[in-house]
């Protein structure tokens, strides 16, 4: 009798599932927005006609004016959005993300249909003012928060932001009032902001004190310090301290004539366009370089950072400096490109929105930016509405994108997640 065949394992490779995770964060965040047209479109009917203006005058290129019937115009508003909620919970349910263009076009809609009710029977929406106001006021936004993503990406939280725009817009304008001339002036902001970071990273960094308590206190006392030598020494003699030179608008040969856009983006100060080459260094510097790479490790996991040889408390010390001249050179603008002299609490608390826009833009460069001109739009939506006469009350406006932001840092609109050793001193074993 022969012996039985040996029995050979299969040697086929074992295939695991791959768990399916349905987040449901975007479509239920698309559903209170259909809810919300709802209430607001029929549940407050607005009949007539709103017109969109997208030339002004002096233009090199004029575009018609748009009218639309507000009505019509909200119901089919509430059918694209009720589409785009339907097509985001599909995605869902399929276990994909919903795409970012989705989000964007549902904002776009969303909004068109807004300034549509609201602007029903009023004087025409003029679309390029309200893009122009948004670029304006997002500027020491911007920038402050590109400072707190560098300082916080390296684990130093900056509280401080304020205190570093505030002690830029100080020293930008009797610097530049002095010398006559506003180079000098950014460069002295930039200083500025320097020196307050400077002292924030001595203090927790150097002598482990918590480091939101230095940023509040820093805060104070540049906000008490800038009071005083304003009502001391600027006040005195505003004329030959207090009225620095503005700055210049460059346009852009050829860009600047781009209809709607040119005078948003081409037709601008220097400062708004250090602000767009700011907003690429950091981006690339952050994720395509060594610099970043050493920032971010000490900012996740310094001890590993430690182990490979680079200096964690150096890498933070020189990095929350480097935070505070982009946050100095955003309080430039308020004295040499926005008001035209400093006055006391100018800044009246954008280190704050900065900082908000840092956790709402998930510690990310290109999202804090997005994050700061939504803020922007916001204030400047409310101050278009008041001027077309639009019945919906400004605070309204105003409370928009602080709400938006506690959604996002309550993690409704996805994970908000700081880096790992933010706010940890880092103790050398």
């Amino acid at each position: 009798m022969s012996a039985a065949a040996p029995v050979i394992p299969d040697s086929s490779p074992i295939v695991l599932e791959k768990a399916e995770i349905r987040s449901w964060k975007a479509p239920i965040a698309f559903g209170v927005f259909v809810l919300l047209s709802l209430i607001l479109f029929f549940g407050f009917p607005r009949h007539g006609e709103s017109t969109f203006r997208f030339s002004e005058a002096g233009d090199a290129i004029k575009l018609p004016n748009l009218t639309v019937d507000a009505f019509a115009t909200t119901i089919v508003v509430t059918i694209l959005l009720a589409v785009l909620t339907a097509v985001s919970a599909w995605f869902s349910w399929k276990a994909r993300k919903t795409p970012i263009w989705m989000v964007v076009l549902f904002a776009l809609i969303f909004m068109f249909g807004f300034l549509a009710w609201a602007g029903s029977g009023q004087l025409p929406v003029p679309v390029t003012g309200l893009l122009l106001g948004t670029i304006t006021l997002s500027v020491p936004l911007v920038f402050g928060a590109l400072g707190g993503v560098i300082s916080e990406r390296g684990g130093v939280v900056n509280v401080a932001i304020e205190g570093q725009l505030l002690a830029g817009a100080f020293v930008s304008a009797m610097t530049a009032t002095l010398t006559g001339s506003w180079v000098v002036g950014l460069f002295a902001a930039m200083i500025a902001g320097v020196l307050v970071s400077f002292v924030l990273a001595a203090f927790s960094i150097k002598y482990l004190v918590d480091q939101v308590i230095v940023g509040v206190v820093l805060n104070v006392l540049v906000t008490g310090l800038t009071s005083f030598l304003y009502s001391q020494v600027l006040a005195a003699d505003p004329a030959k301290l207090n009225h620095p030179p503005r700055l210049p608008n460059w346009p852009i040969p050829v860009l600047s004539d781009i209809p709607v856009i040119g005078k948003v983006l081409f037709d601008q100060t220097i400062i708004e366009y250090l602000m767009y080459v700011a907003i690429f260094l950091v981006w690339f510097g952050l994720f395509k370089t060594r610099w970043g790479l050493r920032l971010r490790s000490v900012g996740e996991h310094p001890e590993a950072a430690d182990t490979v040889g680079i200096n964690v408390n150096g890498t933070r010390f020189w990095n929350v400096s480097l935070a505070g001249a982009v946050a100095g050179l955003g309080g430039a603008y308020f004295t040499l490109g926005s008001v035209g002299a400093f006055s006391k609490e100018m800044t009246a608390g954008q280190g704050f929105i900065a900082l908000a826009a840092v956790i709402f833009g998930r510690w990310d460069p290109i999202r804090a930016t997005l994050a700061a001109l939504l803020f922007g739009f916001a204030s400047n939506l409310q101050n278009v509405l008041s001027i077309m006469g639009s019945p919906v009350p400004s605070e309204f406006m105003l409370m928009l994108p602080y709400v938006i932001t506690i959604a996002a840092v309550a993690g409704l609109v996805g994970l908000s997640r700081a880096p790992a050793a933010d706010g940890k001193p880092y103790i050398k074993s």
